[in-house]
């Protein structure tokens, strides 16, 4: 009986390392922004190449920018082999910040990075607006009469990512007017909704509604324009128009600190396959992100090293001891 019994979890250990039964990818924020992006990317592109044979559902899982996600796979779901959620720079800085409570980068496994995004400023196509120093030199004027739009709250991404550029501009952060989101996706239906004036994003995320013609992006936060054939090429950097400032964002998956150690080598092998597919390939670049290509150990030793030294920009802006 008890040889029965342990060769049914063998055989329920090897199937499960052949492959999730339930797979499922978490976007921490609302639907549209980043993390949907990224769970879209690894979706489609998994399922097009064959490397999974189920289809991964995405679960919308919003509040604190990622940090109800992080805390559940700490807890409800900290065994769970079929759960991949999807991170950025932004949620590295928010641990760096402590948003994340009792849980740091040592609490999760990270498993693949899929990409990589930058930041950028974004308007309405019809905004008065025409390029970065036009926004900036109105925000010296009255920063009370410019709003910046952001997914996350003060000393989040978006947040840095306003507060580099106003210090790069000469202007204090902290007169700027600054409306959190829970997302990219809820900070661009609020621009286009005419609620705000600008918005900081990610270029990746803004990248649809550029070809669709209803917004204009005054600079993308990469050092060098963009290599790519659709819109995004034409977008001036904003270190090329006098400002410097770079952020790149990083974009890609974890999963639950005690997560089998056989699922998770299992998605390890499935994106390393996905890594060197034309159909991933394709999918990234019609998303707008560009290689990064870094999994398993490669990118824990990336995530803490980043995150440390995020650790030290929020000191300078006095957002940590």
């Amino acid at each position: 009986m008890k040889l029965k019994l342990l060769i049914l979890a063998l055989l329920a250990s090897i199937a499960l390392a052949k492959e999730p039964n339930r797979p499922e990818c978490i976007a921490p924020a609302k639907p549209g922004g980043g993390f949907d992006l990224t769970c879209k990317l690894a979706q489609v592109s998994l399922t097009q190449t064959g490397i999974i044979s189920k289809p991964i559902r995405t679960t919308y899982m919003p509040g604190g920018v990622g940090v109800v996600a992080y805390n559940t796979m700490n807890t409800s779901k900290s065994k769970d082999p079929n759960v991949v959620v999807a991170f950025s720079s932004g949620t590295l800085l928010n641990i760096a910040t402590g948003k994340h409570g009792k849980y740091d980068e040592n609490d999760v496994k990270w498993l693949a990075a899929v990409g990589v995004d930058y930041g950028a400023i974004v308007v309405r196509a019809d905004s008065p607006y025409k390029d970065l120093k036009d926004l900036l030199e109105a925000l010296k004027k009255d920063p009370k009469a410019v709003s910046f739009g952001a997914g996350g709250s003060v000393g989040g991404q978006d947040w840095m990512q306003t507060a580099l550029l106003a210090k790069a501009a000469g202007i204090d952060v902290s007169n700027v007017r600054y409306v959190a989101f829970e997302g990219g996706g809820e900070a661009t239906t609020s621009l286009l909704g005419n609620h705000v004036s600008a918005i900081a994003s990610g270029m990746s995320e803004s990248l649809p509604h550029l070809e669709a013609g209803t917004i204009r992006v005054l600079a993308v936060f990469a050092e060098d324009r963009l290599k790519t054939e659709n819109k995004a090429k034409d977008v001036p950097t904003a270190r090329e128009q006098g400002y410097d400032v770079v952020w790149p964002i990083i974009r890609g998956f974890y999963m639950a600190s005690n997560a089998p150690e056989d699922a998770y080598n299992w998605w390890l092998e499935a994106f390393g396959k996905l890594y060197e597919s034309k159909e991933f390939k394709e999918q990234r670049e019609l998303r707008g992100l560009f290689e990064f290509n870094k999994k398993g150990k490669e990118l824990d030793a990336f995530v803490k090293k980043q995150t440390n030294t995020f650790r030290e920009l929020a000191k300078e802006y006095k957002l940590i001891r």
